[in-house]
């Protein structure tokens, strides 16, 4: 090969190779490294094209309950042992027909592009469904909220997230703030 030639592709063989390397970095940057779910950023793209696409989709957010108690309890490994659980769950449980996503902490996300009652008793199902973990049974639960698209007078995704929080805090109980709703 003619000096001149090789000289000439060098830089492009650089760039395409340092192009590479942030694509991978980009796209871990968009992965929880704990459960493997999608992080904010990567699961709101993925979630407001589902919702363009599916005019019956649905916004779910997932908050553990007693998590707290569970890593004072059983220590931060067990904690991080029923987040990873919690991830897989939600994930099979999307499936093909959704997407789901790490917020932080204790806190998931999921859009579903339609919704059915039997299908949100599957997932509650299993999100309580306890974890095996060193020897012992942990308990897991989890507070669902729910948001049909379809009954936003905008589908937009932050009022759908929104809705889903105060789903959310209703089934908990509670108001944001954390004190008991009248019942």
């Amino acid at each position: 090969m003619d000096l001149h030639i090789a000289a000439s592709l060098m830089p492009l063989v650089g760039w395409a190779v340092h192009g590479g390397i942030l694509a991978r970095r980009l796209a871990s940057a968009r992965r929880d490294p704990l459960t493997g779910l999608h992080t904010r950023a990567g699961w709101t793209a993925r979630a407001e094209h589902c919702i363009r696409r599916h005019p019956d989709a649905a916004v779910l957010l997932v908050d553990l309950d007693h998590f707290k108690t569970l890593n004072d309890t059983h220590g931060h490994a067990a904690g991080d042992a029923a987040l990873i659980a919690i991830a897989e769950r939600l994930g099979a449980w999307c499936g093909r027909k959704g997407i789901a996503g790490r917020l932080g902490g204790d806190e998931f996300v999921a859009v579903v592009q339609d919704l059915a009652a039997a299908e949100l008793e599957a997932l509650t199902a299993a999100l309580h469904r306890p974890l095996p973990y060193a020897g012992t049974s942990l308990p897991l639960a989890a507070s669902v909220g729910v948001c049909h698209i379809a009954e936003l007078p905008v589908p937009v995704l932050t009022d759908a997230l929104t809705a889903a929080d105060a789903a959310m805090y209703a089934v908990k109980g509670r108001t944001r703030r954390g004190s008991r709703t009248p019942r």
